[in-house]
């Protein structure tokens, strides 16, 4: 009789439902893996504009949404800054990092409070080579923009606009031929701020520096470069 019970005691426990095992935690989606610095002046930080309109900002948001992994940009730059004042701030930053891009766009406040061409050149190839030791000495992995002309916004009313486009065009040829010199791609959005005159909605509240709009097309030009360098 005992072994009876036991034997039906068995029967009903391997009958018996068994609950359902633990579905795994879903592990957390990993952290952007890319990292980007951008290096410049008010047009990079993005004066008088809200930080997601800034284009390096928008540049990394059209990376993701083409499916390259890249962090929020980190941004060296200020408005009115030279190129002897972004590598001043550069040094005393201590930003010891290495970048998988990195960007520089530096000189209209050179242009703007009348130079010298020579100490533009000296200064602009410094620049480069401290951006691309952040790039871990990968010159392929550095993209310079041109400097926009500010000659045709509301703000240069009244001044020498053929002046400051022969200027902002001579500067541009300095920094085009020593990123031919150390193989950085140069990008030229020049043409695109000068096709910005008399549309007032390419231009921020001061009259002077470019919205979201407009740099919304540098970011178009810049994005093809960006990812064909992340790429190498």
């Amino acid at each position: 009789m005992k072994l009876l019970l036991i034997i039906t005691s068995l029967l009903l426990a391997c009958t018996r439902p068994q609950p359902e095992p633990a579905m795994p935690a879903s592990p957390a989606p990993a952290p952007p893996s890319l990292t980007y610095l951008a290096l410049g002046d008010s047009y990079t930080i993005g004066e008088s504009v809200s930080e997601y309109e800034r284009w390096p900002v928008q540049l990394a948001d059209r990376l993701r949404d083409d499916r390259i992994a890249v962090a929020a940009p980190d941004i060296i730059a200020r408005t009115g800054w030279t190129t002897a004042e972004l590598q001043e701030a550069i040094q005393q930053s201590g930003n010891q990092k290495t970048y998988d891009l990195v960007s520089l766009l530096i000189g209209v406040n050179n242009q703007y409070r009348g130079q010298s061409q020579d100490r533009y050149r000296t200064e602009f190839r410094a620049l480069l080579q401290t951006a691309i030791r952040f790039a871990g000495k990968r010159a392929d992995r550095v993209f310079v923009l041109s400097i926009p002309d500010w000659g045709v916004s509301p703000f240069a009313a009244g001044r020498d606009k053929l002046s400051i486009a022969r200027d902002i065009d001579a500067f541009n040829a300095i920094a085009q031929d020593e990123c031919r010199r150390a193989n950085v791609v140069y990008v030229d959005i020049t043409p695109l701020t000068r096709q910005a005159a008399d549309n007032r909605t390419a231009f921020a509240y001061d009259g002077l520096h470019y919205s979201g709009q407009q740099m919304k097309l540098w970011t178009d030009k810049a994005l093809p470069v960006a990812k064909t360098l992340l790429a190498r």
